[in-house]
């Protein structure tokens, strides 16, 4: 029997870019590909590229550089980009860098099977289409991959936000919503493999509008309750949020549902309402706040993430300092903060950068706050009592660790703990980046 040929898949980003990974594999799978966890070993290499952080062309070019001496040794070997940069480069990835066998956009990775048989026949195919079809429903059914305890579920793709830092329009698309029947089909797949928790997963994900099962456009709330109907599926979440699109059936939703997790990430990217305008994000700090309050109406527990940029265009001390307060006011669990870089082809491209300097030293005060925040919020876990998902064994014999309703990372040890249990536990402990708990 000849022996399969072996995949290697590098993912850059964002939690879209893993789940593309995954349906990559298993539609290569169909043509007899199976992963590997190392790319010296592998028939084919693809690297599933970002768009978002800084200078993400050049540095995909550096790790194709890094790959050149696996090919000389092994001609055979293909090589293919796929995701964002793959769609902002195009065939300028095949001029600059003759190691690649294959460009791939992220619309058009259910043609890969295709894409790679000519490439084994000596083409070097690229496709950046944005097509009509439905790429999930044209992906070949490959074998059935053994899950995880969690998994992520894209119900959304594409953004029509038009940010003025943001080069998701660009790369992802005008915003499209799967129907809701593809969607229900693939988590009752999923819960059949054993996952217990999905998170759902869009560039503006509560701007979900897809077909529903009685033909009218359902939101992602009306989807959320019908998730949450599933046997066997315990844990609903949902990434990444836009604050114009929390809609009040969402909001809702977070107060009558179990299964929908006490924990949301809603950027806001800035405090102050002049940045905010010029970022062109169509809301004001106080209508964030504003939502942010009635989301603790009726879940008063909500641990709560962000997103921050700081130094765009124009941001002066007083518009880092109403950051700073906005960031004072919210209390975050956790965040992620970026000094602002430019994005080729979007508006604020072409506008004056403050000097670095300036960036590091308000990124530095602003990370400050925000672990000061974290740390008082894992703090203030420590002698509750909450629910654990088991994942992995974790660094210590006999230990387990899983994730809390809040998304803390939660390590235990107790007889009997497997992944896949949702167990009772008492915190014990805050540590950096996880906590210490007792089972109940």
């Amino acid at each position: 029997m000849t022996a399969p040929r072996k995949l290697f898949i590098k993912t850059y980003g964002c939690q879209m870019n893993v789940y593309d990974s995954e349906r990559m594999a298993e539609a290569l799978g169909a043509s007899g590909y199976v992963p590997t966890d190392t790319a010296a070993d592998a028939d084919m290499i693809l690297l599933n590229t970002c768009h978002i952080r800084e200078k993400a062309a050049e540095k995909v070019y550096s790790e194709l550089g890094r790959l050149k001496p696996l090919k000389d040794g092994n001609p055979d070997l293909k090589i293919g980009i796929a995701g964002c940069v793959a769609q902002a480069e195009g065939a300028e990835i095949m001029r600059r860098a003759p190691v690649v066998d294959l460009v791939v956009g992220p619309q058009t990775y259910h043609r890969l099977p295709a894409m790679e048989a000519a490439a084994r026949a000596g083409e070097r195919p690229v496709d950046t289409d944005f097509p009509d079809e439905d790429k999930f429903e044209h992906l070949p059914k490959g074998p059935r991959a053994v899950r995880g305890v969690s998994a992520f579920l894209t119900v959304q793709e594409g953004c029509d936000k038009f940010c003025a830092f943001c080069v998701v329009p660009y790369t992802r698309g005008a915003e499209v919503s799967r129907p809701a029947e593809r969607i229900l089909r693939e988590a009752r797949d999923l819960v059949e493999r054993g996952v217990r928790e999905v998170t759902l997963l869009g560039q503006n994900v509560n701007g979900y509008h897809g077909e529903g099962l009685d033909g009218r456009d359902w939101s992602l709330a009306r989807l959320v309750r019908e998730l949450a109907e599933i046997d066997g599926l315990w844990r609903i979440r949902y990434t990444t949020s836009h604050p114009n699109d929390m809609s009040d059936d969402l909001i809702a939703a977070h107060g009558d549902l179990d299964k929908l997790m006490p924990y949301l990430h809603l950027p806001v990217q800035s405090g102050s309402d002049k940045i905010l305008k010029t970022m062109n994000r169509k809301h004001t700090a106080a209508e964030y706040l504003e939502i942010l309050d009635r989301l603790r109406d009726v879940r008063p527990d909500l641990a709560l993430s962000g997103d921050f940029i700081v130094g765009f265009p124009g941001e002066g001390e007083a518009e880092f300092e109403a950051t700073m307060e906005l960031v004072r006011k919210v209390g975050y669990h956790s965040a992620f903060s970026f000094k602002y870089s430019a994005r080729p082809g979007t508006p604020a491209a072409e506008r004056p950068v403050l000097p670095d300097a300036v960036l590091d030293v308000r990124l530095q005060q602003l990370q400050a706050l925000i672990t000061e925040q974290q740390r008082a919020a894992q703090q203030a876990m420590v002698g509750r009592e909450v629910q654990v998902l088991f994942e992995k064994p974790g660094r210590m014999p006999g230990q387990m660790v899983g994730k809390s309703d809040y998304l803390h990372a939660v390590h235990a040890t107790g007889e009997g703990i497997a992944p896949g249990q949702l167990r009772r536990v008492r915190i014990t402990e805050s540590a950096t980046n996880s906590l210490a708990a007792v089972l109940l």
